[in-house]
């Protein structure tokens, strides 16, 4: 095989040409480490046309190993290793929290862990597992990676100066796959036409939407948890059902709001939640931030337990939202990206029982007077005009 693309190799390809695409992949990875040795796999696996677990898979047996598909008893075990760092991205965003996972309990394909280090796990993306080791001597890393069906990392786990090393290796050997092949055959993305039929549905409302439901609906609502339920009962996904609801639920703000949110967080020294989706995780931050930079395109918090690195070109549209629940109105900052996938989720710092953060709604009221984008009703401009007045 001479392509060299996601589906390049197939559940119908032969064996053959399994062997041949992935001996050419390692070829021209090696070429292009040859030319850049600080290239990450991330950026050579777009300039290749591949995943990145197809990359790893060409280094199994060469500081690559594979894991068995155990995913929940291993994470179940990630405690014993101590402090790691945990690593959840998407093409926007990339969140790294430092610390120990703690409290991890596992329901059915969900898993939680509520520690310093605060996930949402969906097992049932987690396909393929590798321990990773890069680099040498010294300068060693070695980790944990897991990867969904289409080879796209969803979590990965990093050993750090403080991890457990003894037992960060024991704990590879106890999930060592059995074979351990140097190849993988991944899921085909959907077809061209299905694509564009999902990604549609990410921005554009159904034709028979009824509004004023939904705005009954929302109006109701007790639990931040029960939003994606009642968006699923009107078949909307979240910037449809945002444009839809009116100013007073949701308000869309310009892009600078995300960058002048967490500066406004800092300077007042304000706890915040910071949320990081990949399509198998939810990676969450409760704190303050402190330290921020802009390098390029990428807006960074640098803190000791806690970095955030921001592609803020890839932002398309914030919105802020307001849910009814039994504790107040809770409100976030939601960012998506030109495809309407959200990227990121900021909240003030709140536990369940507890309202909002005084400070955070003050801090949004703020963004509102400055970065609200134009509404298209008198209803919506009014609506505007009462939330940033704090009424």
């Amino acid at each position: 095989m001479t392509t060299a693309t996601i589906n390049s190799v197939s559940a119908s390809s032969t064996a053959a040409d399994i062997v041949q695409f992935f001996s050419d992949l390692a070829r021209r990875w090696q070429a292009l480490r040859d030319e850049n040795e600080k290239l990450r796999i991330r950026n050579a696996a777009e300039q290749l046309g591949v995943s990145e677990a197809e990359l790893l898979a060409t280094r199994v047996g060469n500081g690559v190993t594979r894991l068995n598909s155990d995913f929940k008893k291993l994470f179940t075990e990630v405690e014993s290793l101590g402090s790691v760092m945990a690593l959840t991205r998407n093409d926007a965003m990339v969140h790294e929290k430092t610390g120990q996972y703690k409290d991890l309990s596992i329901h059915g394909n969900m898993g939680l862990a509520l520690g310093v280090i605060d996930l949402r796990i969906f097992f049932s993306r987690f396909v393929y597992g590798f321990a990773v080791q890069e680099g040498a001597g010294n300068s060693m890393r070695e980790s944990l990676q897991f990867f969904n069906a289409q080879g796209e990392a969803v979590h990965k786990i990093y050993a750090n100066t403080h991890t457990d090393m003894q037992a960060f290796r024991a704990l590879v050997e106890r999930y060592r796959a059995a074979e351990q092949s140097a190849f993988i055959v991944l899921e085909r993305n959907l077809p061209e036409g299905d694509q564009a039929e999902k990604d549609n549905a990410l921005l554009q409302a159904p034709a028979q939407l009824n509004v004023q439901q939904l705005r009954k609906d929302w109006s109701e609502l007790k639990d931040v948890h029960h939003f994606q339920a009642m968006l699923k009962k009107h078949q909307l996904e979240r910037i449809p059902a945002y444009r839809a609801i009116g100013a007073d639920y949701a308000q869309q703000l310009d892009k600078q709001a995300f960058e002048d949110a967490l500066l406004q967080a800092a300077a007042s020294e304000l706890p915040i939640m910071v949320f990081v989706g990949s399509e198998g995780m939810v990676q969450i931050h409760t704190g303050p931030v402190k330290t921020l930079l802009r390098t390029g395109p990428w807006f960074n918090v640098l803190d000791p337990d806690f970095n955030l690195h921001a592609n803020t070109q890839l932002l398309d549209q914030v919105w802020l939202v307001r849910k009814p629940t039994t504790d107040g109105v809770v409100s976030a900052l939601e960012m998506f990206d030109a495809e309407g996938k959200q990227v990121a989720l900021l909240f003030g710092e709140r536990k369940p029982g507890k309202p909002e953060l005084e400070g955070w709604r003050g801090l949004l009221n703020k963004l509102l007077a400055k970065h609200a984008l134009a509404v298209n009703s008198a209803v919506d401009a009014d609506a505007v005009q009462s939330v940033a007045g704090g009424e």
